[in-house]
């Protein structure tokens, strides 16, 4: 079955079909959406608490590290309470059902990742770092340069956690999503729905294909990240 389920998703890629590049697309733009949103707010917050000491921290570091940890489905009924329309910002703009929602909840899911990820690097990194620089005679503007370009690594390793963690999620994106054909329908939504009717051979087969652009993406950032 494992075997011809390959050969099954080698086949759905190559086919031609539309539904099926329109998920894998839907499936990209929502989840590089969200860690893009999630790293532009997770990174200069995991450095700017890296960097410093304040009281309460400990308190925030733990807090932090739970937040790591949440579960998809409970992110997901929290921004779908949020959204619906018995709320303040669902009687406003109604985004349930929507591919924006969809990329509110997992920036949720990624930003804890990307900050706690990067708080840590820095922690564990930045003062040799800093400390080098100023005896160099590096300004503010040049330390902080360097200290981006030393701890790039740890920077791309957490968006690649926090991206490894919402493409491959489903409890979040099927609650405020709704799994609408042509409109929410992403590669996990749809690997359920097909296991839900007994299309054990597609569903298997659509899961190859989510593990395959995975790896296509993780590879492209690895080879990016050692090159540079």
């Amino acid at each position: 079955m494992f075997f011809s389920s390959v050969k099954e998703g080698i086949k759905l890629i190559f086919s031609g079909n539309p539904e099926l590049y329109m998920i894998i697309g839907r499936t990209l733009f929502v989840s590089l959406s969200a860690v893009c949103i999630a790293g532009l707010i997770g990174i200069p917050l995991g450095i700017s608490l890296g960097l410093r000491e304040f009281p309460g921290k400990t308190w925030v570091t733990r807090i932090l590290y739970v937040f790591m940890g949440l579960p998809p489905v409970f992110v997901g009924l929290i921004v779908f309470i949020l959204l619906s329309r018995s709320s303040p910002i669902g009687r406003r703009i109604y985004l349930l059902f929507t591919p924006a929602a969809m990329i509110i909840a997992q920036a949720i899911l990624a930003l804890p990742i990307i900050t706690g990820l990067i708080m840590t690097a820095v922690e564990e990194k930045a003062e040799p770092i800093i400390l080098t620089s100023k005896g160099l005679g590096a300004n503010a503007l040049q330390i902080k340069l360097t200290l981006l370009t030393e701890l790039k690594i740890s920077f791309i390793a957490g968006v690649v956690a926090a991206l490894g963690r919402v493409i491959a999620e489903v409890g979040a994106v099927t609650l405020v999503g709704g799994d609408i054909e042509g409109y929410t329908r992403v590669l996990t939504t749809a690997i359920v729905l097909e296991t839900r009717k007994g299309h054990f051979q597609l569903a298997l087969a659509l899961g190859l294909i989510l593990l395959f652009i995975s790896f296509l993406i993780n590879t492209a950032l690895y080879h990016w990240q050692y090159r540079r």
